[in-house]
């Protein structure tokens, strides 16, 4: 996985209880499906992300479980009503059991 960090969008850091917020977040990941041939023939190893999920405090929103079709730096956009405020927690993990995390405050306004 890479270094960089995640590209994360919120459509509102400061929503009203209830309003609908849209997340859209990007990682730079090579998603190697383990089907393709390195220069010499010999297949590369797989390592896909396996899972994503978001948190907002101790509550889980969005999970996403991607399969080796997905183009390489994945991206992924999701909505969800704001009924709390917190810490918005997003992570990835891929097979090598490497993870990536980003976080965002969400403050109800």
């Amino acid at each position: 996985m890479s270094v960089k960090p995640p590209r994360v969008w919120v459509s509102n850091a400061k929503p009203a209880r209830g309003e609908i917020v849209r997340v859209r977040a990007q990682i730079e990941h090579a998603m190697e499906s383990g089907l393709r041939v390195d220069g010499d023939g010999k297949p590369r190893p797989r390592n896909i992300v396996r899972r994503f999920e978001a948190r907002l405090g101790a509550n889980l929103i969005f999970v996403w479980e991607p399969g080796i079709s997905i183009a390489q730096n994945p991206y992924i956009e999701f909505t969800f009503a704001a009924r709390e405020g917190g810490e918005l927690v997003m992570q990835w993990a891929d097979e090598k059991d490497v993870t990536l995390e980003a976080r965002k405050t969400l403050t109800l306004a």
